[in-house]
């Protein structure tokens, strides 16, 4: 869904502070997949507002430290505020880092990688935003999610992630088995990530637990120079060679007939 015009006109601000044309907001900004050039993967205007914000919510700071010395930023970095976010942060300790829009100050939140507070620990702070009337204001980037999505042609209309799978192999098995027949009986696309050392794990278990019929993507390193993507059945996965997913963030897509 694409946002009205006046949705994305931020006017140049100082020290962090919003435009006078809108109200301070809690900033989700997308961070990249891999390594690639920012100018492929977020829109200059995000990358400017990245830039002169100097308050952050992130996963983890090292990780927002990297992403703002990509983006360029008005204040030094060692000036800039990053509260470190887990899913163990209290409500009151989001309450507190949340107070400074209440007093007109703009405040950025980012994730590890791709879309903050989707597969992440940031919805607990987009949620407090909302409960005490805060305005929020997604940005566009990447979300691996939707380009695998995008990429793999199954059904784009109806779908579920399901972030990880067990890591016991015959609890994992079950799952996916179960997860295909779901597919099949709703005609609903499979999504989920693994450990990135634990790809080829994986990949051998979906093959080893999906009927030779389902249709199943890998999607690695999106907008990346690695950037790979492939949609087979399993009975034509099953007679190439695996692919190299070793360490690399990859989705995996099944659609069940």
């Amino acid at each position: 869904m694409s946002a009205a015009p006046q949705d994305n006109a931020l006017a140049p601000a100082q020290d962090g502070a919003t435009s006078a044309h809108q109200p301070p907001a809690l900033h989700l900004i997308p961070v990249g997949l891999g390594d690639a050039p920012p100018e492929r993967w977020l829109p200059a205007e995000v990358r400017a507002l990245a830039g002169r914000l100097d308050l952050y919510i992130a996963e983890n700071a090292k990780t927002a430290r990297a992403f703002l010395k990509l983006m360029g930023t008005a204040r030094p970095l060692q000036e800039i505020t990053i509260h470190a976010l887990s899913p163990d942060t209290k409500t009151e300790q989001i309450k507190q880092w949340l107070a400074p829009l209440r007093e007109g100050k703009d405040i950025g939140l980012v994730s590890e990688a791709g879309c903050p507070a989707v597969a992440d620990p940031g919805a607990k702070v987009v949620a407090e935003a909302h409960r005490q009337g805060l305005a929020v204001r997604p940005w566009v980037g990447p979300s691996s999610l939707l380009l695998g999505l995008m990429a793999s042609g199954l059904d784009g209309q109806r779908f579920a992630f399901h972030g990880y799978a067990p890591v016991d192999p015959a609890e994992r098995t079950r799952q996916l088995k179960g997860w295909e027949q779901h597919s099949a009986k709703q005609n609903q696309t499979q999504m989920l990530i693994e450990t990135p050392y634990r790809n080829a794990a994986m990949f051998k278990a979906l093959l080893g637990a999906l009927r030779p019929d389902t249709r199943l993507c890998v999607a690695r390193s999106l907008t990346t120079d690695q950037e790979w993507v492939r949609t087979r059945t399993i009975a034509e996965w099953q007679r190439h060679p695996a692919p190299d997913l070793d360490k690399k963030p990859t989705l995996f897509l099944f659609l069940a007939r």
